[in-house]
């Protein structure tokens, strides 16, 4: 799994747009030759289509039945309209349809959008264990540092000036890719003793001006 962070306008959901052959890129053409999956950041549901009718065909039954489903529960949706789903409702369903496709290349646009906390953990579970399983490859844009920090093996950063040019490194350890966004944000990240999850210091508290002295920005 390889995250993608950095600021808002700065071109990640334009790469992997260019990945899944919604855009084309301006000097170069690229062809992987992969079976690729793509939820898009924003979610247009077909009006009057059943949940169940979305799962008829094209999806790895087993994969969903064993991987999925039990981690993201959306067999309760199946007599559903797409179109009166919640937004997190809509956002599970469309995730779990996109990794039970058969694919080598997943490509997850703010999988965490619209779902509460404890959700976005089974939902990065869902994400892990699918790539482990199948041996398939996710790129995953968000912003989530926690949902990150747990779905993520290795993680591309964006610097540059949004809305103008962005560069994307390659893909880093992600302990290294962490520190040089969060430097880059001006932010630093504690571990809550109790729970190992990752925690914003108050910018000019005593952590983070230790941390950031260290070079420390994500403490892992």
């Amino acid at each position: 799994v390889i995250g993608a962070l950095g600021p808002n306008g700065i071109g990640k959901t334009t790469l992997i747009k260019m990945f899944a052959s919604e855009l084309k890129p301006d000097n170069t053409k690229i062809d992987f030759a992969l079976k690729i999956s793509y939820k898009p950041q924003y979610l247009k549901p077909q009006k009057g289509k059943l949940v169940k009718d979305l799962f008829a065909g094209g999806i790895d039954k087993d994969l969903f039945e064993t991987e999925i489903e039990r981690r993201l529960n959306v067999k309760k949706l199946f007599e559903h309209r797409l179109d009166e789903l919640s937004g997190g409702e809509l956002q599970k369903v469309s995730i779990a349809y996109n990794l039970a496709l058969e694919s080598d290349l997943m490509l997850l646009d703010e999988p965490s959008a619209f779902i509460d906390i404890e959700d976005r953990l089974r939902v990065a579970d869902a994400i892990k264990s699918v790539v482990d399983v199948k041996e398939k490859i996710a790129i995953v844009v968000d912003h989530d540092i926690l949902f990150q920090d747990y779905v993520s093996d290795s993680l591309i950063v964006f610097s540059g000036i949004p809305s103008k040019h962005g560069i994307a490194s390659a893909p880093l350890q992600k302990k290294e890719g962490m520190n040089r966004f969060l430097r880059e944000m001006n932010i630093t990240f504690r571990r809550d003793p109790t729970t190992g999850r990752p925690r914003a210091n108050k910018l000019g508290s005593q952590k983070d001006v230790e941390q950031k002295k260290k070079g420390n920005y994500y403490y892992q």
